[in-house]
């Protein structure tokens, strides 16, 4: 019976992380909706205001990510919206490893080390997925025209 709760944990853990890493592309977006939706429940905007104005938030965040992408002309003007959105995935990768060591390991300090290198982690497949997203660059740049 042990054996089968060892192996359900290690199952679940193994699905926190995939979701983690699948979903660490949407942090700000995510972040954003949450927090323009705390705002609206502030306001006295009720649950289902809430769920719409949180929601409309995240996709304009998200909107506005491709939107900026899809102008955005010099390579380091897109390095820097990516990196604008690979931040918050950085610091979500950090906690949920943090979160997750802390229930496997006694000592801070490898606690500390497990969470760097899981924030490295997914920051670094964020900016993987999120520069899969930047559309290329224009059709000949680079090459010699016979003209």
């Amino acid at each position: 019976m042990i054996i089968i709760a060892i192996l359900a944990t290690l199952a679940g853990i193994a699905a926190l992380c995939w979701l983690l890493f699948n979903l660490a592309v949407f942090a700000l977006p995510l972040f954003a909706g949450i927090a323009i939706g705390t705002w609206a429940h502030d306001t006295g905007a009720g649950i289902l205001g809430v769920v719409i104005v949180g929601a409309m938030a995240a996709a304009i965040t998200f909107g506005l990510f491709q939107l900026l992408l899809l102008v955005a002309r010099p390579a380091w003007t897109k390095l820097v919206v990516v990196l604008a959105f690979v931040a918050p995935a950085v610091v979500a990768g950090y906690h949920a490893t943090l979160g997750i060591v802390k229930l496997t390991m006694p000592s801070d300090t490898w606690q500390f080390a497990f969470a760097v290198g899981g924030a490295a982690a997914v920051g670094v497949t964020a900016f993987m997925r999120l520069t899969m997203m930047a559309p290329p660059g224009p059709a000949g740049r680079g090459v010699a025209s016979a003209s």
